[in-house]
């Protein structure tokens, strides 16, 4: 049975991590997570690699921290989602930019490993998105004053540019820079343009069946209310055409991908789906709200990442915001070969960029 989950509202559907799984696929995966394991330990002496829960906005969220040099600046990278984390796939694209920057990802609420520590009783009335920027300006005081850093970097991913770019706003003292990936700026444009382009390729290749399921719900998103049920048949086709990774229809490499993590239990992998169907509706009515139009100077460096095949958070709306905010340094990088998963993507472009132009922001 698939299940339709939440990924910065572009709702998806595949198969539920582990579905259907043998005894021998269980052991090739034991076997493929040792290996990984010990392929990811730091050993270098100025090294750092620790995981943790931390008291953040009233219950203990999952800290995950790793690089080669603790001297190098620190990445708080916010995730997306909601409730879809970066910790588990982090070892499928991160050692590289360890060398260069300590790296620290962390479970939102209700999200992965953050999810099952937690009473879900308790997180019920705190899923807003003022809670999770509050959550993510607690943490970067934390790890300032715990790491002995005057600021840190800021990255957000789909769902997490929310929550990132709205803390850099709140508290820019903390930051030296912000960057981007996925990034939302209106979310009722994103799903318009999302829609068009579904509606596009559907009819150049002539597929009746995803016509027939997206005139169904035209024009989108229109005066209707924009429902869970709408939301899945407006963002199925779209990515089934290479608009959450690029030339692929289904990713099995970013779902499946938690299974290999040396951090995530069988338990862990399962609490993501858990934890993203629980955030869903929760969430839902705030999100439809967001929009960054309005805002017209950013008080630090902001950076875009911009897959141009991204028509899961479409990257038109971010390039046009880019080019008339005001801010201290701007710049906008297209990844030509990317949709949304750019991390996973073009992992040596996103390293050289980060090292080319933000690492440089940190050092000065």
């Amino acid at each position: 049975m698939k299940r339709c989950l939440l990924f910065t509202l572009p709702f998806f559907c595949f198969l539920p991590f582990a579905h259907g799984q043998n005894k021998d696929a269980t052991d090739d995966y034991s076997k493929g997570k040792a290996i990984i394991t010990d392929l990811d330990k730091i050993v270098a002496p100025a090294g750092i690699q620790e995981s943790y829960e931390v008291p953040v906005g009233g219950i203990k969220q999952w800290v995950y921290v790793r690089g080669q040099d603790t001297a190098n600046p620190i990445i708080l990278f916010v995730h997306g989602g909601p409730a879809s984390p970066i910790a588990p796939v982090m070892w499928m694209f991160q050692r590289p930019i360890e060398e260069y920057f300590t790296v620290i990802n962390y479970d939102q609420r209700a999200s992965g490993k953050t999810y099952r520590t937690n009473d879900t009783i308790g997180l019920d009335k705190t899923i807003h998105i003022q809670q999770y920027v509050s959550d993510a300006i607690e943490l970067a005081t934390f790890i300032k004053t715990k790491y002995k850093k005057r600021k840190v970097i800021l990255i957000g991913h789909s769902w997490g540019t929310i929550v990132a770019m709205k803390a850099a706003l709140q508290r820019p003292d903390l930051f030296y820079a912000y960057v981007g990936i996925g990034q939302v700026i209106n979310v009722m444009d994103n799903e318009r343009i999302s829609f068009e382009y579904g509606i596009q390729e559907a009819t150049r290749l002539k597929n009746d069946t995803a016509l027939k399921e997206l005139t169904s719900i035209a024009p989108y998103p229109g005066n209707k209310p924009v429902t869970r049920e709408r939301i899945i048949i407006a963002r199925k086709w779209p990515q089934y055409y290479g608009g959450l990774s690029a030339y692929r229809t289904e990713p099995m490499y970013f779902f499946d991908g938690p299974l290999l993590s040396p951090d995530y239990s069988s338990k862990d992998v399962t609490a993501i789906d858990q934890a993203n169907l629980f955030t869903l509706g929760r969430i839902l009515p705030e999100f439809l709200r967001v929009d960054f139009k309005q805002v017209k100077a950013f008080p630090i460096p902001v950076l875009m990442f911009m897959g141009r095949h991204d028509y899961t958070t479409p990257s038109v709306p971010t390039d046009s915001w880019l080019k008339n905010v005001k801010a201290p340094f701007k710049k906008g990088i297209w990844f030509e070969h990317s949709a949304h998963l750019i991390p996973l993507e073009e992992p040596g472009k996103m390293l050289i960029s980060l090292v080319e132009y933000v690492r440089p922001l940190a050092l000065k």
